[in-house]
């Protein structure tokens, strides 16, 4: 920035708020890193990674009864991969396909056991979509 009156500060611009409001959930990475090295994951990181708000993890966790985060001794949650991968679920039936939360249920029920290999299809390609938009968008 050119002319700047206070050297060291930066100016935020409409684009950097509308990419932080419209910037979708971060997945969980693929690569084997210091993220695949964690076991618990904090109601925060889950959120951010969901792209949700805590209150609304809290509020399928007393909905939905499968999902049973662990709590240390000063009751905070600590979601375990597998934690995370049935909220996706949950995600993805009330969200993404518009179920309601009992139709939810009855989904999840139906199923016995929740389906992780089509969800990590689902994934994948919702991954594949965003390359191919950020190459068509380059």
């Amino acid at each position: 920035m050119t002319g700047e009156a206070h050297p060291g500060k930066v100016r935020i611009t409409q684009k950097v708020v509308l990419f932080a409001l419209t910037s979708p959930p971060t997945a969980m990475p693929n690569d084997p890193d210091e993220d695949d090295l964690k076991r618990y994951y904090s109601i925060g990181e889950v959120a951010k990674k969901l792209g949700v708000n805590t209150s609304l993890i809290r509020f399928w966790e007393n909905e939905f009864s499968h999902i049973k985060p662990n709590k240390n001794s000063r009751g905070d949650r600590r979601f375990t991969k597998e934690n995370i991968q049935q909220l996706r679920e949950v995600y993805h039936l009330v969200r993404e396909r518009g179920f309601t939360l009992d139709g939810a249920r009855r989904e999840i029920a139906s199923a016995g056991k929740p389906q992780a290999g089509k969800q990590e299809v689902i994934d994948r390609l919702l991954a594949v979509r965003g390359r191919l938009k950020a190459l068509r968008d380059a």
